[in-house]
């Protein structure tokens, strides 16, 4: 399975036991999508944990606003809690991932720039070749 979405806050190692630890963090996913009859498009937020187990050197580059591609499959935790009911929680156990883009550290730093400039936009049989 496949996810994209962008880090909620940095990535934390927690140690499991003596020998193993586990790198958890929690990415948003964006949706939208136009409900039936209307005209008004809906955007809509998921949050997701997620752990990854291979290694904790990654961990260093999970900073708040990276946007990740992770590839991996769902875990269901599912325990009962101190009011004796059922309680349950989706983890994405990572196996892979793919860092898409930084965040930078510095504020002044410029913005990367997407905005497609007049040139680009030109018609194409406008172009001079």
């Amino acid at each position: 399975m496949e996810i994209i979405g962008r880090l909620t806050k940095d990535a934390v190692v927690a140690k499991v036991n003596a020998e193993r630890q586990v790198v958890n963090f929690s990415i948003a996913v964006n949706d939208s999508y136009k409900p039936k009859n209307s005209t008004e498009v809906k955007k809509i937020v998921t949050y997701i944990d997620c752990s990854y187990w291979l290694s904790t050197g990654v961990a260093q580059y999970l900073k708040k606003g990276t946007a990740v591609e992770l590839f991996g499959r769902i875990g269901l935790n599912v325990y009962i809690g101190n009011d004796s009911l059922a309680h349950g929680s989706l983890t994405f156990h990572t196996s892979n991932i793919k860092i898409i883009a930084f965040v930078s550290d510095n504020p002044s730093a410029p913005k990367q720039n997407n905005a497609v400039s007049k040139q680009d936009e030109r018609d194409p049989d406008d172009l001079p070749f």
